[in-house]
């Protein structure tokens, strides 16, 4: 398929990368963007063999923002449908079944950042910058940073990123639990291949259920979710990754899983 706003590729055997590439524009969210990752989210959802998607974005930036040239006489609808749009593309990566990283070159800001939040592991160059600036443009974030930030952050710090709308640093991002990682940025996109090759060589059912459990519990209670848990390991326990996977350990060998994608 052909796009003219992201890069989609494999960066080697089971891992996808996607990079948003409107450096002019310090890569910034249009709907031609969004239309784009959710083609390219089609791609990865039919391709069982893809196991592990790394997003990042071209030049110096991750992704700037909001493009605010195509929002700046958008009224109350033509937002909600502009919102309804990144929310739903959010969400889908959130959900794709399979592990995602955001590797973070540069500046996530506004919708930057709630994309980055919407994958499961954020790696941070130390050149990253991160933040929620709406309000000083008069409007609150809406494509999800309400949401995601204070369920990584906690209230108190979501409350002042959004208030103030400060840049926040790598390392301070790291701190908080906005990220998980960072590096020098030469090696940002190295480390994000090391730390999925770590992932993928695990059971691939057993991270696709893990990632189940984790997302689908994250609202529920306690005891929902402990029954939950218990569901989807007893499903797990009739699976043959979890024959290979004992017997391997039982025989001091490495496993050798079916490099595929469980539905």
């Amino acid at each position: 398929m052909e796009y003219e706003n992201i890069l989609f590729e494999m960066k080697k055997e089971h891992v996808a990368l996607i990079t948003v590439n409107r450096p002019k524009a310090l890569n910034a969210l249009n709907d031609d963007v969004l239309k784009e990752l959710n083609q390219a989210f089609d791609e990865i959802e039919a391709d069982k063999n893809i196991l592990g998607l790394i997003i990042t974005g071209a030049g110096r930036s991750f992704v700037a923002g909001a493009d605010l040239a195509q929002l700046r006489d958008y009224g109350p609808e033509e937002n909600r449908a502009n919102a309804g749009l990144a929310q739903d593309t959010f969400t889908r990566l959130e959900n794709l079944p399979l592990p995602t990283i955001a590797a973070v070159n540069g500046f996530a800001l506004g919708g930057g950042n709630e994309l980055a939040m919407s994958c499961d592991i954020r790696i941070a160059s130390e050149k990253a910058k991160f933040g929620q600036p709406e309000a000083s443009l008069g409007v609150p974030p809406c494509f999800g940073g309400t949401q995601r930030l204070p369920r990584l952050v906690g209230y108190g710090m979501a409350k002042e990123m959004i208030y103030t709308g400060r840049m926040v640093r790598a390392e301070e991002a790291k701190e908080i639990g906005l990220v998980n990682k960072v590096v020098e940025p030469e090696e940002l996109l190295s480390a994000a291949e090391v730390m999925m090759d770590q992932i993928i060589g695990k059971s691939p059912r057993g991270i696709r259920y893990s990632k189940l459990i984790l997302n689908e519990t994250v609202d529920m209670s306690l005891a929902e979710g402990l029954e939950f848990e218990k569901n989807i390991s007893a499903i797990c326990y009739g699976l043959p990754d979890k024959k290979e996977g004992f017997h391997a350990f039982l025989e001091k060998r490495d496993p050798v899983y079916e490099m595929k994608r469980p539905e």
